[in-house]
């Protein structure tokens, strides 16, 4: 029988008679376990007691979360901290108390049943052994560099020792989480249990370390071992990672290659000295704006996954439907039957369509089955969810349908016209169109109100954003459904009102018509696209174009003009492109040539079509920074103004999510209070006083200077929930 002999507020303890301890980490109030300074303070308590225990001969460290063992530090403590000697004290004391834990005079095991990040990765790895769940929804890893941070409670010294130099890069300058497997094939857990018997599992174990019987430390292989064990090695692993690195994150991420110096330090000066620079790199990080920005930015995605408890409820999605097929409706047919595990009906008028819709669904699952996501029976069985059909057969089923057709006003009222026939009244109905209107769409429908825009971003696979568009008739519940069921499908949804282009195209429209006009004034496309990139976009703005297709940016662009009038303007030899057959990338040519698919070098040959001579030389970063990114703070506060997003927060984390927009600078909104709302408005006069009124700062941003910002004005904390 178990005798509860110590308790706290997040820990409890109990020894059993025969010397099988549990130490229970239960974060009172909390969702999950975290790290805090009351957590830590108690921890400590408790670590100091169990050094003078004579009765323990084996202690299990457990979780009493369900789906959570230890998700690491206190983000929020994290964020408000801005004295590097107050972080530099923290983690000196939490290295001393993982420090204990590792010298307590008994075997412990760290039974990992849940989320396993951080700092619990950390005291798992100063844990004797570590034992994992085999839950596919299990996770273990040190995501520390992903918050602009390293791992500096032991983790850098730790892991290498632990799974060997070049695995523990891996994980730690990534930010990589791994699955259980994983975790076992590459020894960073020493067993791998079925988590139906996990308890059973994990007393067994301790039982065979209680009786000198635990499994030993698997030896690492000798590729390991060449390298690992000697400082030439090191050097070329350390050397090859910091190229990685910096072709990576182009040096705009500091986290990472402090992380390699700390690594090599420890390894090659011994543990004491690796904990101290541990210490240093983190006193400097972890108050450096690149933190506070990406802190930022993973409170914003946090936020964002939590639908807000006094909205309208959505519906239950337990089966869905997409008319048209090819690669967008297959890819968001593939990603349903992933993520949601539900039956998707693929409806389109032509077999051709279909047999592409199940191809790109084929070749999804096949990718993930190379990288071990999937098993081929799971991949087989999910395969199946698609029922592709030229009818709409099964569509009284659904509960959510998403139109996916061509990009064409009359065409998209034809579909929801038939799906007002074919589906049962309450079902919802989304598009997933990226500049019609949802009033258009849904104007002559009987029910309009169950009409809601689902803007997946292409590549459906890859791009984290699902903007959800609520017209002027769309119902709460609609919008809180199709934003659930975004989460579902683990992207990350932003709720934004009907008009021109919605948010991201409406603000991307403003740069892309930027990059034109400076490829007009005599800029190279390479020395544009080139610039951009440094500056921390993912691509540049002509390769952008590029992969949405020339003649999708020609007719996005005419409805935004349109819209807005003189304040956005496209040159005149916009369209010679498209009458050329340049698409861009799915034409095999555009801005850049193409070869199998492939881009190469800029075609020489746009220059004369359109009439331009690039003799301008490179821009200046500060001149891209002035005509490609202050059109867009300039709408980007009309956008708040208008209420087409609730919050800068949401702003943001859309720009982000489905631009790339770089992350270590926080975001679009975050950027500019940052510079100085002021400083850039006084900019944006000069140019519209020197090349146009294109440029004239807004009235809203008028507005937020003189309200100290954008985030003073309006706001972090958004309806990305869905609750309209």
């Amino acid at each position: 029988m178990a005798e509860d002999m110590a308790s706290g507020n997040a820990f409890r303890l109990q020894v059993e008679s025969g010397g099988l301890a549990t130490l229970t980490f239960d974060n009172p109030g909390r969702s999950v376990n975290v790290f805090n300074r009351a957590v830590i303070a108690e921890l400590a308590e408790v670590v100091d007691e169990l050094a003078d225990r004579t009765d323990v001969r084996c202690l299990v460290l457990l979780s009493g979360k369900p789906t959570n063992f230890i998700a690491g530090a206190d983000v929020d403590e994290i964020a408000r901290i801005t004295d590097g000697k107050e972080i530099e004290v923290a983690v000196v004391t939490v290295q001393g108390i993982f420090s204990k834990w590792e010298d307590l005079p008994f075997p412990t095991v760290a039974a990992v049943r849940g989320t396993c990040m951080g700092g619990g990765t950390e005291i798992s790895l100063a844990s004797d052994y570590l034992v994992i769940s085999d839950r596919e929804s299990v996770r273990i890893g040190l995501p520390e560099t992903k918050l602009g941070i390293i791992p500096a409670w032991g983790g850098c010294v730790r892991m290498p020792r632990k799974i060997g130099l070049t695995a523990a890069l891996d994980i730690i300058l990534a930010g990589k989480a791994v699955r259980p497997k994983k975790a076992f094939k590459i020894g960073l857990a020493d067993a791998l249990v079925p988590d139906a018997s996990f308890g059973h599992e994990v007393r067994r174990f301790a039982d065979l370390v209680i009786a000198g019987k635990a499994p030993k430390p698997r030896k690492a292989d000798f590729k390991s071992r060449l390298l690992d064990g000697n400082p030439l090695g090191r050097k070329l692993v350390f050397d090859q990672a910091r190229k990685q690195v910096l072709e990576r994150t182009g040096g705009n991420y500091p986290a990472p290659l402090r992380a390699i110096e700390v690594i090599a330090t420890g390894l090659s000066d011994g543990p004491s000295a690796g904990f101290a620079a541990e210490a240093r790199a983190e006193m400097e990080l972890a108050v450096s704006p690149v933190c506070k920005n990406l802190v930022h930015l993973f409170r914003l995605m946090e936020g964002s996954k939590r639908a807000d408890p006094g909205a309208a409820p959505g519906r239950p999605v337990e089966s869905t439907a997409v008319v048209g097929a090819g690669v967008m409706g297959g890819g968001i047919a593939q990603i349903i039957a992933d993520k949601a595990d539900v039956e998707v009906r693929m409806k389109d008028i032509q077999e051709q369509a279909l047999a592409q819709g199940m191809a790109v669904a084929s070749r999804l699952f096949d990718k993930q089955l190379e990288r071990r996501w999937l098993t081929r029976p799971e991949a087989a069985r999910k395969m199946t969810l698609l029922r592709p059909s030229l009818e709409y057969t099964g569509f009284a089923a659904a509960d959510l349908v998403i139109e996916a057709v061509v990009e064409k006003l009359e065409i998209k009222r034809r579909v929801f016209a038939d799906l007002e026939r074919t589906t049962r009244p309450e079902a919802i109905l989304a598009t997933n169109t990226s500049s019609i209107s949802i009033d258009l769409i849904s104007a002559e429908m009987e029910r309009p109100e169950r009409c809601v825009g689902m803007h997946f971003f292409n590549p459906v696979s890859q791009m984290p954003l699902v903007e959800v568009i609520a017209g002027s008739r769309t119902s709460a519940e609609a919008t809180r459904t199709v934003a659930d069921f975004a989460r579902r499908l683990g992207k990350t949804p932003v709720v934004v009102k009907d008009g021109p282009g919605f948010l991201v195209n409406r603000l991307l429209g403003f740069t892309m018509a930027e990059a034109l006009w400076l490829l007009n004034d005599g800029y190279s496309i390479d020395d544009l696209d080139r610039t951009l990139r440094e500056w921390g976009m993912p691509m540049g703005p002509l390769t952008l174009i590029d992969e949405v297709g020339i003649d999708t940016a020609v007719h996005v662009g005419r409805i935004l003009v349109d819209a807005f009038g003189d304040r956005l303007e496209f040159p005149e030899w916009f369209d010679r492109l498209v009458d050329d057959g340049r698409l861009g990338a799915k034409s095999g040519k555009g801005f850049y040539r193409y070869k199998a698919g492939k881009r190469q070098e800029p075609d020489p040959a746009v220059y004369p079509l359109l009439g331009l001579e690039p003799t301008a030389g490179p821009p200046s970063p500060q001149l891209v920074s002035d005509r490609l990114i202050l059109p867009m703070v300039n709408e980007a506060a009309r956008c708040l103004d208008e209420g087409v997003v609730a919050t800068a927060g949401d702003l943001d984390l859309a720009m982000i999510m489905g631009t790339g927009f770089p992350p270590f600078r926080g975001g679009l909104c975050r950027w500019a209070d940052q510079q100085g709302l002021g400083k850039l408005r006084e900019v944006l006069d000069r140019m519209a006083g020197e090349r146009g009124e294109r440029y004239r700062p807004s009235v809203a941003l008028d507005r937020a200077v003189e309200g100290g910002g954008l985030y003073a004005l309006w706001g972090q904390v958004g309806t990305s929930n869905g609750d309209g």
